[in-house]
């Protein structure tokens, strides 16, 4: 008798997004949502990069700047420029093999592997990793004290009639 063992196959989908113009992807299970990229209120005394908060349906929400973050060249805001809204999980175990130490320009330990894209390849990001539990207290910080901080004198709260 001959028995044949079953081999699961688990297919991911990811959101693939250009930094630098090197190529990155995010499982497309911890994007929350992608939003055109709007007026972001800066704030004083953070990291460079954090770019600021926005207002996301009256959450204070930080917009960290992956760019800078992985110390790669700017580019401007264009109209191609996205947020992307992500759900990170602190101390998650890897579920995939490490990324060649090799070939590219962001630290491994940002990094989950890579994936194939039809004929070339896109580094996986592993979006826990990307901040440290001290820069993510920090952008806790910075949304619960955001959200009681008065407004500047030329911003109009969300759903409030202009001032005359």
């Amino acid at each position: 008798m001959e028995i044949k063992e079953q081999e699961e196959v688990v297919q991911q989908q990811y959101l693939t997004f250009f930094l630098a113009d090197e190529e990155y992807a995010i499982n497309i299970q911890r994007v929350k949502e992608i939003i055109e990229y709007t007026t972001v209120t800066k704030v004083p005394k953070v990291p460079e990069w954090i770019r600021g908060v926005i207002n996301l349906r009256g959450n204070v929400v930080p917009v960290v700047d992956l760019t800078v973050r992985f110390g790669l060249k700017e580019r401007p805001v264009s109209k191609t420029t996205c947020i992307v809204i992500v759900e990170i999980e602190q101390d998650s175990e890897r579920a995939v093999e490490e990324p060649p130490a090799f070939g590219t320009r962001v630290r491994l330990e940002y990094l989950f592997g890579m994936g194939k894209l039809g004929k070339k390849f896109a580094l996986i990001l592993n979006i826990d990793s990307v901040l440290s539990n001290t820069e993510l207290l920090t952008v806790s910080t910075l949304q619960s004290s955001t959200v009681n901080a008065p407004m500047d004198a030329g911003e109009i709260a969300e759903g409030q009639p202009e001032a005359r």
